[in-house]
């Protein structure tokens, strides 16, 4: 099994037992950290791409050590102007275990005579029915306005104004 990982901005094919040397990551060594940004995943009989990622898998791997990598020399000339200029500099590196690549537990959906205390907010009311509504709408603010919009399902709010949301959603009335 083997999984393509986004680690700090770069990616990385890894698999079970893998040692990998990435950029250095801020951690104490011998701490566990969880990757999240799993690209594609393969098992050998399924291979799932990520859209951009894939949600259900992580990726736990160990860091063993912080070390400075090998210097890189950077040498700068300009042929006939004797200009010649020698830099260098070691990479700060951080050395790696992956331990295993895993699925996630989905979350459990509640159940139709269940409420969500999560799924209901105030702002997301459906539009207005009666004048000291319409007259409430003055007093909310453009992202309230927003949620109503696409509660009840008006399309282009994202870039309508206040006084345009406001037009809109009394027009359903």
């Amino acid at each position: 099994m083997f999984a393509v990982v986004e680690i700090l901005g770069q990616q990385f094919k890894v698999e079970k037992d893998q040692k990998l040397f990435v950029n250095k990551i801020d951690q104490k060594e011998g701490s566990k950290i969880f990757f999240d940004n799993v690209l594609l995943v393969d098992d050998g009989k399924n291979f799932s791409l990520g859209t951009p990622i894939i949600k259900d898998y992580s990726v736990e791997a160990k860091i063993t050590k912080h070390f400075r990598g090998e210097k890189v020399v950077v040498f700068k000339k300009k042929r006939r102007k004797g200009f010649k200029v020698k830099n260098g500099h070691k990479q700060h590196l951080s050395e790696i275990i992956i331990e295993s690549i895993t699925k996630k537990n989905k979350k459990v959906k509640p159940q139709k005579d269940q409420k969500d205390p999560s799924s209901t907010s105030g702002s997301e009311k459906l539009a207005p029915t009666n004048k000291k509504d319409i007259d409430n709408l003055n007093s909310k603010t453009l992202a309230e306005l927003k949620n109503i919009a696409k509660s009840n399902k008006i399309t282009g709010y994202s870039s309508m104004k206040k006084n345009d949301l406001i037009k809109s959603i009394n027009s359903l009335n």
